[in-house]
């Protein structure tokens, strides 16, 4: 163990849940990998796990802090956000799986920001630790479908945008190409209109919608746009949720299969557009829950119309979390909350007979909250994969697998 005030203190030993590199005597440096040394003068002399960053924005775009880890230190970033969580409430894993790390430029979904600043046009991402935005000319994480329409979207908005307020834009790739959401707009004229249609057709958008407000209103879509998931086209909503990544989604999908393979009976909670409830293997009876009311009823539509077993509700699991007695009709269940858990909906599952839990989260703080409320309960933490979904940030995700005997 390195003595924290020898001559190895001021090593970078691990990489903290924020992204600065840790010295052994406690001291955090931004934007420093594992074996970088930091000199007494305030520099860092880098070492082997240290990577020329391939963006030129780096330090500067705030998506990206960790470009300049290596494979191996990134892979170990990840993980022990993870391990570090579940230590933190007193609980370890039976197995932690190598962390699943998504490839550049694979990234299906972006929200960007845009304004005017004098005669100058800025689209991009927010700028690291502010609202600055910095100016998009390179992206190492974006599809390069995506990232293609950023240069003619700058362009058709230059004359647009305003001062006054930013532009939110939600980019999504979908099956028929770009689907284009443009909020804190509203067209003030017929001729911007025409122009939303004509920027659309040019760049084979696959729809093209704006929100000055009162909600999405779509200005082109010349066919539906849809998301495939489990081989079934699915109605894509306006600002619909989607895993960050193709890859990404099929692992998570295939590890929570095999984590319910022997079950019948599935509950599949906070199951939005039905990402899990269509892409298990068939065979089995699931119920789908999930509180937004336009994802839940993109999902209903095909349930009704395909072969699949599927039954949806529209519910609040935050409000009214599924009780012990629904639970218990239940096999095993799937999870797969926002940032912030699901402490309720946990409470009852902890005092319920299901089997089975695969948790997926994109927190591991709120996870290991649930987990430990799970592991009290009598339910033990059997294995736990890791994932990068947003390769290069702080941004930690993981699918999970816990179990009760009895």
């Amino acid at each position: 163990m390195t003595d924290k005030n020898g001559p190895d203190s001021g090593r970078i030993v691990r990489v903290a849940a924020k992204g600065d590199g840790i010295t052994a005597d406690g001291r955090h440096v931004a934007y420093s990998a594992p074996g970088d040394v930091l000199n007494t003068d305030g520099g860092l002399t880098r070492g082997p796990h240290y990577r020329d960053p391939p963006c030129r924005h780096f330090q500067e775009c705030g998506g990206c802090t960790l470009q300049h880890l290596d494979e191996e230190s990134y892979a170990e970033f990840v993980t022990g956000r993870v391990k570090y969580a579940l230590e933190g409430q007193g609980i370890v894993a039976d197995e932690i799986f190598p962390p699943r790390i998504s490839a550049r430029k694979s990234r299906i979904r972006a929200s960007l920001r845009a304004t005017r600043i004098g005669a100058v046009l800025k689209l991009g991402f927010s700028g690291s630790g502010s609202h600055r935005i910095v100016d998009l000319q390179q992206c190492e994480i974006l599809r390069p479908e995506l990232f293609a329409v950023l240069q003619p979207l700058r362009e058709w908005l230059q004359p647009l945008a305003r001062r006054k307020h930013d532009l939110n834009l939600e980019l999504t790739l979908v099956d028929q190409g770009v689907d284009l959401l443009i909020r804190n707009f509203e067209p003030e004229t017929l001729q911007q209109r025409e122009s939303l249609a004509d920027f659309a057709r040019e760049n084979a958008l696959a729809r093209l919608s704006v929100d000055g407000g009162i909600g999405p209103e779509t200005q082109w879509e010349p066919e539906p746009a849809t998301i495939t998931l489990g081989g079934v086209p699915v109605s894509f909503p306006h600002g619909g949720f989607l895993q960050p990544t193709l890859d990404g989604r099929e692992m998570l999908v295939s590890i929570a299969d095999e984590v319910v393979s022997e079950s019948r009976l599935v509950a599949d909670l906070f199951a939005g557009l039905g990402t899990f409830a269509l892409g298990l293997s068939e065979g089995r009876k699931i119920y789908a829950a999930e509180g937004s009311r336009d994802a839940i009823a993109a999902l209903k539509v095909v349930a009704n119309t395909s072969k699949r077993e599927i039954f949806t509700e529209h519910r609040d699991l935050y409000r009214r979390p599924l009780s012990v007695e629904e639970l218990n009709r239940f096999d095993a269940v799937i999870l797969d909350p926002p940032r912030a858990g699901a402490r309720d909906q946990i409470d009852q599952l902890a005092k319920s007979d299901v089997k089975r839990i695969c948790y997926i989260s994109c927190n591991p703080a709120s996870f290991a909250r649930d987990a430990k409320t799970l592991c009290n309960a009598g339910y033990a933490l059997e294995k736990v994969w890791p994932a990068g979904q947003f390769l290069w940030s702080t941004h930690v995700e993981l699918v999970s697998q816990f179990s009760k005997s009895g």
